[in-house]
């Protein structure tokens, strides 16, 4: 089937969800909003994609029937020059095309919770868990994802023993999801004397953040129990109510 017959119907459907993310009553739902908004970014994305790559077979078709049906040399020559500027960039957009038609994880866009814990290995896995840490922070600026740390403890000699954040962008959890596990280093560490070769290890965990949700609290469903002091004896033992 031609991968173009497989995004009819899109156009309709990005039309229809960019005129819903614009009602009042969606917006006023807080998780339906959420979830029209990541499916409008997905399909402006595939979309894009989907216009790029008919106009490259569009333009790289006019230069094949310019340079068979041209008579003119000067003219033959230029539809050469852009068969051969224009076929190498199409098997690259029919591959992104197609990598964004595959059916997406819905956790992929959410955002995560990371915790970076230095492991085997003392002080030294303590600092290669600063250096993940420095590591991930330089790739989230570059992709241009906000990070927050929640909560932080530092090792004696640097790095930190354990440190949490929590990262917030685009499609964060389907790229950081798969840093999840151990993650070892071999090398001649800061705090060695010697020059012998420490191995140390620091643990990641990429978790995706929860999805709000409403709790409705229905008050027919609590039970309230009183019970007075037990002892002994001696004044109001028996009268005050201690616990519920």
């Amino acid at each position: 089937m031609d991968i173009l017959s497989k995004i009819e119907g899109l156009d309709a459907k990005f039309h229809e969800v960019s005129l819903l993310i614009t009602d009042p009553s969606v917006i006023a739902d807080q998780a339906r909003y959420v979830r029209l908004n990541r499916e409008y970014h997905e399909l402006e994305k595939l979309l894009s994609a989907a216009t790029t790559y008919k106009k490259a077979v569009k333009d790289l078709q006019e230069a094949r029937d310019l340079f068979h049906n041209e008579q003119d040399p000067e003219m033959k020559e230029m539809a050469r020059a852009e068969i051969d500027a224009i076929e190498p960039t199409i098997p690259a957009l029919e591959e992104e095309l197609k990598l964004l038609l595959l059916p997406q994880d819905p956790e992929d866009g959410k955002n995560v919770v990371m915790e970076i814990r230095g492991g085997t290995g003392g002080d030294e896995a303590a600092i290669f868990a600063g250096d993940l840490f420095r590591m991930y922070s330089k790739f989230i600026e570059t992709r241009g994802w906000r990070m927050e740390i929640t909560t932080q403890a530092e090792g004696a000699a640097g790095g930190f023993k354990e440190i949490v954040c929590k990262v917030s962008g685009d499609g964060v959890y389907g790229v950081l999801k798969y840093e999840s596990g151990v993650h070892r280093v071999q090398r001649v560490p800061q705090t060695e004397t010697q020059g012998r070769v420490h191995t140390s290890a620091a643990s990641v965990a990429v978790l995706p953040e929860a999805d709000e949700f409403d709790v409705e609290l229905n008050m027919n469903d609590i039970r309230k129990d009183t019970f007075c002091s037990s002892g002994p004896g001696g004044q109001s033992v028996n009268t005050t109510y201690s616990a519920i």
